[in-house]
C-alpha cells in the first residue's frame, strides 16, 4: 500500500451502522401503538402496554424511547407531520380551494390532531428545534389553504388560520376511556357543520375577534 492509500486508510471516519430493517419496524410499531393508546387513555397510559401492543419486549421500546418524555417526544413529531403532509396533499390538488381546505380539515381529524393537547402538557421539550420546525411547517401549509380559500371568496372574511386549527384542535380531541364505538363518525359530521359554518357568504356576526397565529403562539 503506498503513503498516500495508507493516510487514506487512516484518516477514514468509521461509518456508523444503519439500523437494521425490523429495527426501524419495531420503532415504527411503538410510535404507532403508541400514538393509538394515548389517543384511547391519555398520555399517561403505562409504556408497558405500549409495548404489549406493539408486540415488542419492554427492552425493545426502552432501547428506542429511554423514557416517556423521548416517545412522546416522537409520537408529536410523526402526528404533526402526517398532518402536515395531509395539508399540502390537499393544496396540491387544485380545484377549488374551500373544498382543498375541507378535505384537509377531515385528514387531520384522522391523524388524531386533537389528541396532541395533552400530550403537549407533560413534561418534554416542546420547543425542541424538530417540533419547531414541524409546527413551522404545518403552520405554513394550513395558513397557505386559508388565504386561497378567503383569497377566492369562498371563506367568510372574519376568521384568521388560529380560528381553524383550534376548532380543528377541539373537534378531533377524543375523551380517553371511553367506549365509543362509532366516535370518527360522530367526529366528522361535527366538523362538517363547522367547515359549513367557515363558508362564505357568512350567516352570522361571530362575537370576539379571530385567532391568529401569533396568539396561538403566545398561549403556547
Amino acid at each position: 500500500m503506498d503513503t498516500v492509500a495508507r493516510t487514506a486508510a487512516g484518516n477514514a471516519q468509521p461509518r456508523t451502522p444503519r439500523p437494521r430493517a425490523d429495527a426501524l419496524r419495531n420503532r415504527e410499531r411503538i410510535v404507532t401503538a403508541a400514538r393509538e393508546m394515548f389517543v384511547e387513555f391519555g398520555p399517561d397510559v403505562p409504556l408497558d402496554e405500549v409495548a404489549r401492543r406493539a408486540g415488542v419486549g419492554n427492552a425493545t421500546l426502552y432501547r428506542n424511547f429511554p423514557d416517556r418524555a423521548a416517545l412522546t417526544h416522537e409520537v408529536v413529531l410523526a402526528v404533526t407531520s402526517r398532518t402536515t403532509d395531509r395539508a399540502e396533499e390537499a393544496a396540491n390538488d387544485g380545484g377549488d380551494p374551500f373544498v382543498a381546505l375541507s378535505r384537509f380539515v377531515h385528514a387531520a381529524a384522522d391523524e388524531r390532531i386533537g389528541a396532541l393537547c395533552p400530550m403537549l402538557s407533560g413534561g418534554f421539550d416542546k420547543d425542541h428545534p424538530e417540533l419547531l420546525a414541524e409546527r413551522r411547517r404545518l403552520e405554513e401549509a394550513v395558513e397557505g389553504l386559508v388565504g386561497r380559500a378567503m383569497s377566492a371568496g369562498r371563506l367568510r372574511a372574519d376568521i384568521a388560520v388560529g380560528d381553524v386549527l383550534v376548532a380543528l384542535s377541539q373537534l378531533t380531541r377524543p375523551l380517553p376511556g371511553i367506549a365509543c364505538m362509532d366516535i370518527d363518525r360522530f367526529t366528522h359530521r361535527h366538523i362538517q357543520l363547522f367547515l359549513d359554518g367557515l363558508e362564505a357568504p357568512a350567516r352570522s356576526r361571530l362575537p370576539g375577534t379571530a385567532a391568529t397565529l401569533e396568539d396561538l403562539r403566545r398561549r403556547t
